[in-house]
């Protein structure tokens, strides 16, 4: 036993010195990966999805739901229209962008580079926005309303009034008033109009309004004087918000709790540093000390640092795993007044930063163990000073035997390794299964989407985006777009005169420019449209990159059968369409045997039926449930088009309150709500239901229900 000296008291000091400070050089290196790091919120953020969970789990909870239709309860625009664009509101990049500017702001002043802590975001583009959305809500009311004769200047006036206060309020009016009008009479109803906006804002409109009513162009009038009304009425809802965050710039410091950043400022801003550089110089010079105060035997000296160095990195991995199950796994403890969305988005969060902040920290570990085991190694090989014709002794039966090993390999994996089980709508059992006894997730008015900038979105991506979510079912809607003298067609059988007739043509034009080609709008094209063949080519794209996918189109037909076939076979897409059987009673193939065969696009039409012999009327086929529901327990299984009886079932299951409901879809379309829905249906209908159509796929867990309803069938 080595006597106690000195020497040998230096040796251990030293020793445990190196440890100490290899721990505390890897704990500040982790915190300089994550705590003190943009980059490493910003990962936990899109690991996460943060981004899209906000929209689709955290603004339609129902707590949420109740302070969003409180704020915007003022403004001249339904409900459902407003939370239908939040998106376009709200959009995600200017989330995102607010997001990374609060992660600098909390990480400069973390690092001590900002001080005080400036947490603050500029609400005006939002409050802009909103502004913009209400003025062409507006816009799109008296876009083509058609004009009706007043017997005398008192009832023009009288209706002129009513659809001022109906724009006002958010609704279409009815009709626009129309009477030819005197200079006199034009100026006065001009007074009359410009009297429901601020005073300071009248003379620069009036004679824009004059011309307008002299030459009896109603929707002029309301184009001019729109704006203004909807601006003012829009103000007050645009000033709760600014109430609420008290101002343009809405400072978070006054609605987050950051008594723990505050606390831990001090150790970040300047503590993190000094305590890294002196460890770190610390464990150069205790390193050099081992060396120095080591055995001069060949390969103990190496050994000694690496003994050092690895039980430093062992220390500080155990050091990790204690603080991970002593520390309870939460930075933020839940509250019961957040939203349940909000709840689970901040624990994913927390799960995922401590997993992240465990694994780098582990890493950190990992290097001086590493390190301190190769260099431990290397000076056991030293000491044992294996011979160099010992060790080729045994190059050549090495690699010998790898080589045959590897061979043998080659030869007898692929035979050994099973096949892969064939799967069909990425399940194995779903093979067998007819088509109409498969659930399909579909999307309801599929091409209407926030990406394509319509305006009350019923979806949020792009139809082929939609597919790689798992939707197997699309609802779209063909159109063209009305032409004026289509409008002034209609108008033939009328009491209006050519010269009335030629006006409305013409403010429709003004209004509504016409473009060529077939299109995939929602109800009208003005508010949202895409090109239907290119949209129709990328699908076929997308089928073609999935052989094992069957899906399922069914179109509102504003168009003819021969052109939806003409843009059909434009599109690429004639090899894949499936041609049902003539006898709607008849049975149907199995998914696989539809695979086997390249015909897997299955298209139904609302009101054609042909010509095509692919292009079928869904009701002859199947039946659905009603599609009008304003609230979710007014949901219902009660027969609508296409009766009882059929092989095929519809579930319209969305709210179609003043348009599509981001809020209600966050409770509609909940896992064990469909699945309650879907059970009582076919209960009541006797068969199973093929298509689940919703709004806002991403909201829920539709799929999720789909899903069980397969498996469980």
């Amino acid at each position: 036993m080595e006597p106690v000296t000195p020497r040998r008291v230096l040796r251990v000091l030293a020793f445990a010195t190196a440890v100490l400070c290899t721990l505390i050089v890897a704990v500040a290196a982790t915190a300089r990966a994550t705590v003190v790091s943009e980059g490493f919120y910003q990962s936990v953020l899109d690991e996460e999805s943060a981004y899209d969970r906000l929209y689709d789990q955290v603004l339609v909870d129902p707590k949420a739901a109740a302070v969003a239709r409180n704020l915007l309860a003022g403004l001249p625009v339904p409900e459902a229209v407003v939370t239908s664009n939040i998106k376009l509101v709200l959009p995600p990049e200017t989330v995102r962008e607010l997001t990374h500017e609060q992660i600098g702001n909390v990480v400069g002043y973390l690092r001590g580079d900002r001080d005080p802590l400036d947490l603050s975001v500029d609400l005006r583009p939002v409050l802009d926005n909103i502004n913009d959305l209400a003025q062409i809500y507006s816009g799109d009311l008296v876009a083509s309303v058609q004009n009706r004769t007043e017997p005398d200047f008192d009832a023009f006036s009288a209706d002129l009034s009513t659809t001022l206060e109906d724009v006002l309020a958010g609704r279409a009016p009815a009709s626009l008033p129309a009477l030819p009008l005197t200079e006199e009479q034009a100026a006065k109803a001009a007074e009359h109009v410009l009297a429901a906006l601020p005073e300071e804002r009248r003379e620069a409109l009036r004679a824009d309004v004059e011309v307008a009513l002299g030459d009896g162009d109603i929707g002029t009038v309301l184009a001019t004087v729109a704006p203004a009304l909807v601006s003012e009425r829009t103000h007050a809802s645009v000033a709760r918000l600014r109430t609420l965050a008290g101002g343009d710039d809405w400072n978070l410091d006054r609605s987050l709790d950051l008594t723990g950043l505050h606390r831990i400022h001090p150790y970040t801003a300047v503590g993190l540093g000094i305590v890294e550089a002196v460890a770190a110089a610390l464990l150069v010079i205790a390193l050099v000390a081992l060396w120095l105060t080591g055995s001069p035997a060949p390969g103990r000296r190496p050994m000694l640092l690496g003994w050092a160095l690895a039980s430093g990195g062992l220390l500080t991995a155990l050091f990790v795993v204690l603080v991970r199950l002593l520390g309870g796994g939460r930075l933020v403890d839940p509250s019961t007044d957040r939203p349940s969305g909000l709840t689970r988005l901040l624990d994913d969060l927390q799960d995922t930063a401590l997993d992240d902040m465990t694994v780098a920290a582990l890493g950190s570990a990992l290097v001086p163990l590493v390190a301190g085991a190769l260099l431990a190694g290397f000076g056991w090989a030293v000491q044992v000073r294996p011979r160099p014709r010992t060790a080729t002794a045994y190059v050549r039966p090495l690699a010998t035997g790898a080589s045959a090993l590897a061979l043998a390999g080659l030869v007898l994996v692929p035979l050994a390794a099973p096949s892969a089980p064939r799967r069909c709508e990425g399940s194995v059992r779903l093979c067998d299964r007819p088509y109409d006894e498969v659930a399909f997730l579909t999307s309801h008015n599929a091409m209407s989407t926030t990406l394509d900038r319509f305006i009350g979105p019923l979806q949020d991506p792009a139809i082929t985006t939609q597919l790689d979510d798992g939707v197997r079912g699309l609802q779209i809607d063909t159109y063209r777009w009305e032409r004026p003298d289509e409008i002034t067609a209609r108008l033939n059988d009328s009491d209006f005169s050519a010269e009335q007739r030629t006006l409305i043509a013409n403010v429709v034009n003004r209004v509504n420019p016409p473009r060529e080609g077939l299109w995939l709008c929602h109800a009208v094209c003005r508010a949202g449209a895409i090109e239907l063949v290119p949209e129709l080519r990328e699908i076929g794209d997308w089928m073609r990159d999935h052989p094992t996918e069957v899906l399922t189109l069914i179109v509102q037909d504003a168009i003819s059968g021969e052109e939806t076939a003409e843009a059909f076979a434009r599109a690429g897409l004639t090899d894949l369409v499936f041609t049902p059987d003539e006898d709607p009673a008849a049975s149907w193939p199995t998914l696989g045997e539809m695979i086997d065969s390249g015909r897997r696009l299955v298209v139904f039409a609302e009101q054609a039926d042909g010509p095509a012999a692919w292009y079928r009327n869904f009701y002859r086929y199947g039946m659905e449930t009603p599609f009008s529901f304003q609230r979710p327990d007014q949901m219902s299984c009660v027969p609508h088009r296409g009766g009882t009886g059929k092989r095929l079932f519809l579930l319209n299951h969305f709210i179609t309150a003043g348009g599509g409901s981001r809020l209600d879809a966050g409770e509609v379309n909940a896992r064990d709500f469909v699945l309650d829905r879907v059970d009582q249906c076919e209960r009541a209908r006797g068969r199973p239901v093929n298509f689940v159509a919703v709004d806002y796929t991403t909201i829920g867990d539709a799929r999720g229900a789909v899903d069980a309803l397969n498996a469980n069938r």
